[in-house]
Parts: C-alpha cells; structure tokens; sequence
C-alpha cells in the first residue's frame, strides 16, 4: 500500500525532552507554528501522532480506530492507572468492566457522595478555624481522602489518615516527573495495591465484614462473564481508580481558591449558575495534559494516512482551549456554559466520548458535585482571607498547581445568609 506523506511532520530523532519541558502547551506549540490539528512527532522514542480538537477527538474515541491496550508508558501504569484496569481495556472486556463501575452510579450514592463532603468539609473547618493558617490544597487532600474512602466503604482509622492522604496523592503528584521522584509515584502505589489487596483478602476469609451496598463490596465480590472473581490484584487497581482520581480534585479545589479570587461571582449562584461555573474551571485551568491510544488497524481520515500501532496523543488542555471550539477561549467566564449545548469531544477536561460504554471518565460526575459542594462551601459557609501570595501556576509542571497551593487565613463559619467571597 502506498502511503500519504501530507501529515506535518515534526523533524528530529526524539521530542520527550520537549514534551517534558513544553508541558500542557507541547501539543499547542506543534499545532499552531504547523497551523494543523493533526501532526506527526517523535516522542518516548518512537513516531506518535498528536490531535487536537473536536473533530479530532471524535476520531480518537472511535473505538474500531483506536485501542488502549499497550498505549500508556509504563510509568503511567506504575503511578496514574495501575496495571490491568479499566483505562488499558478494549472491546467487550472494557465494556464489562465499565460496567462494574456504571452501576455505582446511583442517586442514593450520589446523595451520600454529596453529605459525606459536606460533612468532612465542616468538620475540618473547626480545626481551621483554630489555625492561624490553612493551605487549602493540603487540606483538601486529606478531606478528600475521607470523603472517597468512606463512600467506598474502605476502612480508614484516624492514624491512617496522613499516610493514605501520602500515599494517594504521590500517585498524580509525581506521574509527570521525569527525574528520580517519580519512583515516589510508584513506591506509593505499590504500598496502596498492598493496603488494599489485605483488605481483599479479609473480606474475602470473613474476617472483615463490609456495607453490602459499598463500591468496594461490589468490586471484591464482582465476577468476569466467565463466572470468576476478579483477582485480588485486579480489584485493588480498580478501587483505587476510583480512591485516586477522588483525592485528584484536590486541584480542581486549589483552582476553585484561585477563581474565586480572580474572576468571583457578582452575587449568590443559582443551582444552574453554581455548575456553570464549575465547568468552567474544569475548562478554562490545566488538569491532564493529552490522553494516548494506539492506532488499531492501518487508516486514512481526511487524506492522512494512520499506521497501526502508532501511538496517538489527544490534546485534552489544547483543545479545551481551541479558538475553534471556544469563544474568547482565554478568558475565563464563569456564565459560558449556562444553556451550553453538549459538548462531548470538544469540552474533554478529563477525557472524552460516551460515558456509559466508552472511555470517557465514569466519575467525571462525582468531580462536578464535590467541586459544587467546594464552591458553596467556600462562598456560603465560611469566611476567610487570602493573604499576600504567589497565585501564579505554570504550563509547564504537571500536575499544575497554584505556586501558594491558596493560602487562607482568619478562617470563621458564615453565619449569615450573605454571600462571601475571598478578598
């Protein structure tokens, strides 16, 4: 078969120094100097395409172009997704698995998500209250923590607290690292994997008896098409799919801190209001730079031609900010998706596609109401102020994170009906 060579091309042996450096704009830079939304490099050693935009998303997700299996470096697997969950599945067994996880979405579990939050964030305030200071990014980790294990039904004694907060955190916190922390990534998860594979077999010898109705029952119990359990293995990855992702949003709260400074609401938020302005957090400031698949089969999508194998990065941050896709994309509105129509490849903060049987995030939701718990929390329950800091974050660092991580002071409980803000 004759091939295209009409693709841009990036020129050079290997890009991964440049992606490390370049961060969230590496895509951004290629597409804008080649003018292109699709462009060939070289990055980990070997040819990588990079997409970037709706239309281009909507490829990525196509399942009969694209598959997971055998795309995320190995450093991901060891830190962000651990080895043999969902995220490196495909076809009926991605669709199965997907399934385990659909089912926890309930609106009793989505209301107990909410009042676990709203509880955690109270009880944490007594003691901020008691501070002269909080780092809210710090904090939110450790509510969150809690929040996400008692939802889950994973035992967590108060002494635990600390360490799982650690440990969790470490697995997002160094998956970007190119220097020797990463392997504090991979430490922690291995110490996870271990906390939770104990827990597995406990449940499983009778010697830990477990809330029915809990994620994490459902999952040690939960069984293949073929009728047998999952290995213990296996279910460790997944409950910390969803225990990790959780504690995640800990930066979506530290951005929360900083929008609420610098673009905060003019008057007290509508329940439409409230969630519009928590998408556009979730679009306007960085969180996953790209997502990675593999090429399944040889093909060719609007005159380029696609090698099998080749691995393929879809440009999350870049195309949530795409002057083709967004108004004044730049600019941070916090009305912009009030009446917004659906956006499922153009609007892909944490990934994009159909919930249900694709690969789009399962508890995308669970990040939109513990955001809007945060929101009201901040604006409506306590008052505090923001003293003089570094709210500045770079492109280049992965996570990205407010340089201060929100410094707050003179924390009080609101006992008004007023709306506060941070000044």
């Amino acid at each position: 078969m004759s091939k295209r060579t009409n693709m841009p091309e990036e020129k050079g042996l290997d890009h991964s120094i440049s992606l490390v450096k370049e961060g969230y704009d590496f895509i951004i830079n290629r597409r804008e100097s080649m003018q292109s939304n699709v462009f060939k490099t070289r990055v980990l050693g070997r040819s990588a395409y990079c997409l970037s935009g709706s239309e281009a998303a909507e490829l990525f997700y196509d399942a009969t172009k694209f598959k997971r299996a055998g795309a995320a470096p190995l450093p991901a697997k060891k830190t962000l997704f651990g080895v043999g969950g969902v995220q490196g599945l495909d076809d009926e067994a991605h669709r199965h698995r997907k399934a385990m996880f659909m089912q926890l979405w309930t609106r009793e579990s989505v209301d107990k998500l909410g009042q676990l939050t709203r509880g955690y964030y109270a009880k944490a305030a007594k003691d901020w209250v008691q501070q002269d200071e909080i780092v809210l990014y710090n904090e939110a980790k450790k509510i969150l923590t809690q929040v996400v294990c008692d939802w889950c039904g994973v035992p967590l004694a108060e002494d635990e607290i600390e360490k799982r907060t650690d440990q969790l955190s470490l697995m997002f916190e160094k998956a970007g690292e190119a220097d020797f922390s990463h392997f504090k990534g991979w430490s922690a998860r291995s110490k996870a994997e271990d906390w939770i594979e104990d827990l597995i077999d406990e449940a499983r010898d009778g010697s830990l008896q477990l809330n029915e109705n809990t994620p994490f029952y459902k999952f040690i119990w939960h069984k293949d098409p073929d009728g047998s359990l999952l290995d213990k293995e296996i279910v460790a990855v997944e409950v910390l799919n969803l225990l990790r992702p959780t504690v995640a949003n800990a930066v979506w709260i530290a951005f929360i801190g900083l929008a609420l400074h610098d673009s905060p609401p003019d008057s007290a938020l509508t329940n439409e209001q409230l969630e519009s302005f928590c998408q556009e957090i979730r679009r306007f400031y960085p969180f996953f730079p790209f997502t990675v698949a593999k090429v399944r089969e040889d093909f060719t999508w609007q005159g380029y031609e696609f090698e099998k194998d080749t691995l393929t990065l879809l440009d999350l941050y870049g195309t949530n900010h795409h002057p083709e896709e967004w108004d004044n994309p730049d600019t941070f509105i916090g009305t912009r998706f009030i009446d917004s129509k659906q956006r499922p490849f153009s609007f892909i903060p944490q990934g994009g596609g159909d919930y249900d049987t694709g690969h789009r995030c399962a508890g995308e939701w669970m990040t939109l109401l513990i955001m809007q718990e945060t929101v009201d929390f901040l604006m409506n329950k306590i008052s505090y102020q923001l003293p003089e800091q570094d709210l500045s974050y770079s492109l280049k660092e992965i996570p990205s994170l407010p340089k201060s991580r929100i410094r707050m002071r003179d924390v009080r409980f609101n006992t008004s009906d007023g709306l506060n803000r941070a000044t």
